[in-house]
């Protein structure tokens, strides 16, 4: 991967590309597990987990919360003579962050990567620019597109919605803001496009046509795809859940609920979900959970890789650092046959008062150790087979005779029923969870 900050200015400087050096070592600015070029069964580590960079928090947050101004002072936005300036600068930091981190992917919206105009003709223009400037850093680096998306949710037009807004006018802005976002991630290469409906929802139900709003949500879903294979798009579509904050209620709230709209409306074929594991806590899951769920419902596409803090009722987005959390999650994402077009995205962001440049460095070294470490942990889990055995165990009544003409549609219910065993003992099989919990404890330190 070259490394296309030479010949440019240097905004870290003092740092240089990360490597491995192994669990020993002491250097905060190295990976301790993440060897992208390790073998972990069938696939190299990069192979298999598939970071990007978020545009967004990376390179757009400045460490303002609603009780204080900014404390991170970007380089590149306070050198700029003009507002197209700055963005062309934080584009140079950016590719330079992903070659020096050693990443292949990277994530955006469209007012990351460019400001808004003051018509949608002119917010294309800017978008257009920043685009062929991307991608001349994508091509001088190998960095890709992991996915793009439109910010339908900072602007107060969208106060009360995009899609799902009532008012026509601002849907047909959605419209264009969504079309230029999409025009841009073919332009890039993306290998995906996400939908996050930050508002669209409700704050009441007494001023709100919930029917109307969903009807209206997969109207634009439909067109956008649509829109989307027309121009070329051979990429998937993501929608990603989020029960709340700042709606009340997001129609998009969680896995299960997203599984249900797709299907209802016909959308199923075309989109699958986005997973942030600070959504799924919010949502009163487990990361595992919405995993699993979107693995059993065919949907698993994609994950925004945080972590939220249980004391918090709200999305902090920090970065993983929870072995044990990323060996579960790692091993439903195996199980489900790995990422295709998706990936590992750091939707994180470093704290208020992490104001060094090496904090960014860190705070990626350590979540990617975090999954890193989480992966070599599942695959041991996979390859040694003692939980798939104790599992399929605990279902073998289905696997012959009755039970498995139960599980074939073979039987009718007064036929079942007739099957009712007596005795006290039925059901009372133990579930062992407390030595599975402990089995995955050995795992995750490593014992075999």
């Amino acid at each position: 991967m070259a490394e296309y900050f030479v010949g440019h200015k240097e905004y870290f400087p003092g740092i240089g590309k990360i490597r491995c050096e192994g669990p020993k070592s002491d250097n905060p600015l190295a990976f301790k597990f993440y060897n992208p070029d390790r073998k972990v069964g069938q696939k190299t580590m990069r192979e298999h987990l598939r970071f990007a960079v978020a545009y967004w928090h990376s390179f757009g947050a400045d460490g303002t919360d609603p009780f204080g101004a900014a404390t991170h002072i970007h380089p590149w936005t306070s050198d700029a003579r003009n507002p197209m300036e700055a963005y062309e600068h934080k584009l140079d930091a950016a590719f330079e962050f992903f070659t020096k981190l050693g990443v292949d992917f990277y994530c955006f919206h469209d007012r990351d990567l460019a400001p808004e105009g003051q018509t949608p003709i002119e917010s294309e223009r800017n978008l257009a620019h920043m685009v062929s400037l991307a991608h001349e850093r994508q091509k001088a680096t190998g960095v890709r597109l992991l996915w793009g998306t439109a910010n339908l949710f900072s602007h107060p037009r969208y106060m009360n919605g995009a899609a799902t807004n009532p008012e026509f006018g601002v849907v047909a802005h959605a419209a264009a803001q969504v079309k230029a976002a999409i025009d841009a991630t073919i332009e890039l290469g993306g290998q995906g496009y996400v939908f996050w409906g930050g508002r669209e929802g409700y704050m009441s139900l007494l001023n709100t046509n919930l029917k109307r709003e969903k009807d209206h949500l997969a109207r634009f879903l439909t067109m956008a795809r649509d829109y989307g294979r027309a121009h070329g798009f051979k990429g998937t579509f993501y929608i990603e859940p989020k029960p709340m904050e700042p709606m009340k209620h997001q129609y998009d709230f969680d896995v299960e609920t997203v599984a249900g709209f797709l299907r209802a409306y016909g959308l199923d074929k075309d989109f699958r979900v986005n997973i942030e594991a600070n959504h799924a806590e919010l949502a009163g899951h487990d990361f595992q959970h919405e995993l699993e769920t979107a693995a059993a419902l065919g949907i698993f596409g994609s994950v925004d890789a945080n972590r939220g803090d249980p004391r918090n009722g709200w999305d902090t987005d920090q970065f993983p650092i929870n072995v044990y959390d990323t060996t579960l999650a790692m091993l439903a994402i195996l199980r489900a046959g790995g990422f295709t077009t998706g990936g590992l995205n750091f939707d994180a962001k470093i704290r208020r008062n992490s104001v060094d440049p090496a904090d960014l460095f860190e705070a990626h070294i350590g979540g990617m150790d975090a999954f890193a470490a989480g992966l070599l942990a599942a695959q041991r889990i996979i390859e040694d087979g003692k939980f798939d055995a104790f599992v399929s165990q605990r279902y073998s009544s289905f696997d012959t005779g009755d039970g498995k003409r139960f599980e074939d549609g073979r039987m009718k219910f007064e036929e079942l029923a007739a099957l009712a065993p007596a005795g006290p003992d039925v059901g009372r099989t133990s579930g062992k969870q407390e030595r599975l919990e402990n089995l995955i404890m050995q795992y995750v330190l490593g014992v075999e």
